[in-house]
């Protein structure tokens, strides 16, 4: 990209978030692991927006934008108010917003179908407004959209696989925020490493997730396995050798504005989720692997380079919990640590984010994959589904959001839903919404707003 037109986009941006924080102070909400080009609002969310898997049997077993009432003062707290299925089960699994939060983009891991959802016009009743449907062929073969992460006018999309081998090997994807593609930066590999720095063994290529931190100019990425291991039955793989060795071991730090590959680390055991700072003077950003249940921390040194080593265990001694998702508080000194083998949600003292320390736990359900928090930190949400192959069986497959108050000592219940129950399918990703970020007064929830 152009450095003086994307130097542009980033004043109009930062502009427009300015102008948010004038005119609708303190009555919106965001998620502490958005785009830090969006703006960052605070107050009680309206709506939670979660991207929900079909389930065969369940409902009309189509993958569906699930819209939940999360406001306390409206008559329908806590229920179910919109269902938008998409057609099809496309594997439904990441989300997000653009930078101007007008749109919800969700993506499916088998399809590699992205939607678009008008969110804007009417946020109790999201829209389809487009379906991307070339995703493979317009990024030269990159499959498996994951991340959905706002950039100045762009949509920037990191994949898990490509269409030649259904293996690891993969990229990131540009749009604009219309939907047309720009380009595509593939991940640095051992024999393609595009300027990159190797600071360990490999550059596998691999991918997953993608966060920035604009004020070093950086963009991390992270790494997870290809469309044959994750479109796998979860038993099938485990008992499998060589998929077992199909999980990517790096982390890769680029330069944000060129897009060009800078540093690859060694981070062995399939890097998840990046969570990074958000404070001023905070260069550093979280991971969880999922292979090895550790924490990582991805810094900058005080020669300004950018390491990685682990900091802390997840679980006990010899266990694998199967670390997935996490979230950062937004003064930079708790994460919340979710683990899908025993459901548990664990939160960890990261004042020190080179010593974090685990100072709660708490079972969720038999299963947990995603957790958003609100900005101020009171409110935690959870969902249930990891992957529809790899989702437990019979009486522990719950499937779920349960929403809870964070008191400052434990988590206390506020509501759940039981998405099978609702015949809705498997939760995967929230994101918030809120009526007054577009000039909208408050909901009156009736009849006419049911699903």
């Amino acid at each position: 990209m152009n450095h003086c037109f994307a130097r542009r986009l980033t004043t109009a941006t930062l502009g427009f978030t300015l102008l948010l924080s004038l005119v609708t102070p303190g009555v919106q909400a965001d998620e502490t692991c958005m785009s830090p080009y969006m703006a960052k609002i605070t107050g009680q969310e309206d709506y939670i927006y979660v991207w929900t898997l079909g389930a065969e049997g369940v409902g009309d077993e189509q993958d569906k934008l699930v819209t939940v009432d999360a406001n306390p003062a409206s008559k329908r707290y806590g229920q179910v108010i919109h269902s938008l299925s998409v057609g099809g089960r496309n594997e439904a699994h990441h989300s997000g917003l653009t930078d101007d939060r007008m749109f919800l983009w969700a993506g499916g891991l088998d399809t590699s179908k992205i939607f678009v959802f008008d969110i804007h016009s009417d946020p109790a009743r999201p829209k389809l407004t487009k379906t991307i449907t070339d995703f493979a062929g317009a990024s030269g073969g990159v499959v498996g959209p994951h991340t959905h992460y706002a950039l100045p006018g762009r949509m920037l999309i990191s994949g898990l696989s490509n269409n030649k081998d259904h293996g690891g090997r993969t990229g990131m994807v540009e749009y604009t925020n219309a939907g047309d593609y720009v380009a595509t930066y593939w991940m640095p590999t051992d024999d393609a490493l595009g300027g990159a720095v190797k600071s360990g063994k490999l550059a596998d290529g691999y991918g997953y997730d993608v966060r920035a931190l604009p004020r070093r100019n950086v963009l991390v990425t992270s790494s997870f396995t290809g469309w044959s291991n994750y479109m796998m039955d979860f038993g099938k793989m485990f008992a499998d050798g060589e998929a077992m060795k199909r999980f990517g071991n790096t982390m890769t730090v680029w330069n944000l504005h060129t897009r060009k590959p800078r540093k690859v680390l060694d981070v062995p055991g399939a890097p998840l989720e990046i969570r990074c700072a958000w404070g001023p003077r905070n260069d550093w950003c979280f991971t969880s692997t999922a292979l090895t249940s550790k924490l990582w921390l991805v810094y900058a040194d005080e020669a300004g380079e950018w390491q990685a080593k682990a900091v802390a265990p997840i679980g006990g001694e010899g266990e694998i919990p199967l670390p997935v998702d996490i979230s950062i508080s937004a003064d930079d000194t708790r994460l919340w640590v979710d683990t899908f083998m025993d459901g548990k949600a664990r939160l960890f003292d990261i004042s020190d984010p080179h010593a974090p320390k685990q100072i709660y736990e708490k079972v969720i359900g038999k299963q947990i994959n995603m957790v958003s928090q609100s900005w101020d930190g009171d409110r935690v949400y959870f969902t249930s589904s990891l992957l529809a192959r790899w989702d437990k069986k019979g009486d522990d497959n719950e499937q779920y959001l349960k929403a809870f108050t964070w008191d400052g000592k434990k988590l206390v219940p506020s509501f759940e839903i039981d998405f099978t129950k609702e015949k809705l399918g498997r939760p995967h990703q929230m994101r918030f919404g809120a009526r007054a970020l577009y000039g909208l007064g408050p909901a009156e929830q009736s009849l006419a707003s049911a699903p």
